[in-house]
């Protein structure tokens, strides 16, 4: 269980796409030697992301596993569409608007987003206004030319 309430960061992706920006905070969180639970709504989405991970790099890939799969409790990173931090993760990502839950057991929830749909723009703004009503901390970055940027 975390510590403390668990931070709430969302992320407007718009000159990067998912496929780009997750890796990348995916070894952020593994540096910090955090495990992470990406959660999606889409089957497919996690299919895709499954493959991705592995080859997303010539000279490097992201250790993962499905919440099917056996093991599922040992890896750093989970891909899954279930509610259940079954890897003990520390940080939970959501994707395509999958649903936050309880968010006691972690330290810290990433919300990605594609701000150039408008439809997941509006899903987006949703999960802002639920889990700012909850009192935890939330957090707004914007993708600029040179980075992420801090907002609200």
């Amino acid at each position: 269980m975390a510590e403390g309430p668990c931070e709430v960061w969302f992320y407007h992706m718009e000159r990067s796409s998912l496929d780009q920006v997750l890796p990348e905070l995916l070894e952020r969180t593994l540096g910090r030697s955090w495990k992470a639970l990406v959660r999606s709504r889409l089957p497919e989405r996690l299919e895709q992301l499954d493959t991705h991970l592995w080859t997303y790099r010539d000279d490097s890939f992201l250790a993962h596993g499905r919440v099917d799969e056996p093991h599922a409790a040992q890896q750093p990173v989970l891909l899954t569409m279930g509610m259940e931090n079954a890897n003990k993760a520390d940080v939970l990502f959501l994707l395509d608007g999958a649903d936050a839950g309880s968010l006691d057991d972690y330290v810290r929830c990433i919300v990605l987003f594609d701000g150039r749909d408008e439809a997941v723009l509006a899903t987006a703004r949703a999960q802002w206004r639920v889990i700012k009503a909850t009192g935890l901390p939330v957090s707004y970055w914007k993708q600029m030319a040179r980075g992420w940027e801090k907002q609200a």
